[in-house]
């Protein structure tokens, strides 16, 4: 068992799957930019989830220059908030189950590296915000996951809380903050030598107050 007084989460790989959803409607934004024409598949999106902004462009468009990445970027992030708040996405088996019931022990919060408004679709689309105490992402504190992670700590004076995610930056994010590190094996990611899940309901076996 592991001790904690709360959980944090990342979103992609570790709550919900848009890999499906982003490669449709990215695909559709990019066919109207000439210098970023490409043909983007699933394994595509699914291999830049966890990467801040800058990361992802230069993998997907290495071609274009950092500028032009983020004015790109900043158009991808709003064709995909506003699909995702009215479609969603494929939340992993038992997810509101598990939220409703680790909340009623533990305040819970998420960290990610996404735009500013990628949290709150999350929420609006699936009604699951009432289960979070807090949020907090790169797109609206420009800081890095690590530090983020930090700082919802210290903002909630969370004195033991744990981070599960999906990815080898999220474990090395975890790391720099200080806090212990679960590895969702349902995501994206393979993170070795870790605390693991094969669902999110896995939690409920392993935290304790």
């Amino acid at each position: 068992m592991i001790k904690c007084d709360s959980v944090l989460f990342d979103l992609d790989g570790t709550l919900w799957d848009t890999t499906a959803a982003l490669c449709e409607v990215w695909q559709r934004a990019i066919a109207d930019e000439p210098d970023a024409r490409r043909e983007l598949t699933r394994e595509d999106i699914a291999g830049i989830m966890g990467m801040t902004s800058v990361q992802l462009m230069h993998k997907l468009f290495p071609r274009l220059s950092d500028e032009r990445g983020a004015e790109l970027f900043e158009k991808l992030c709003v064709v995909e908030d506003d699909y995702l708040r009215e479609h969603g996405g494929i939340l992993y088996e038992g997810l509101e189950e598990t939220l409703k019931a680790l909340s009623e022990k533990f305040p819970l919060a998420i960290i990610s590296n996404c735009g500013p408004d990628y949290i709150p679709t999350f929420f609006d689309a699936h009604g699951l915000g009432k289960y979070f105490t807090d949020w907090e992402c790169i797109g609206r504190t420009g800081l890095q996951k690590g530090e983020n992670i930090r700082l919802v700590a210290e903002r909630n004076s969370f004195k033991a809380p744990v981070y599960v995610g999906d990815t080898a930056m999220d474990r090395e994010a975890a790391e720099s903050a200080g806090v212990p590190f679960i590895f969702a094996a349902y995501g994206f990611g393979s993170v070795p030598g870790c605390p693991s899940l094969d669902r999110p309901s896995r939690l409920l076996d392993v935290l304790e107050p």
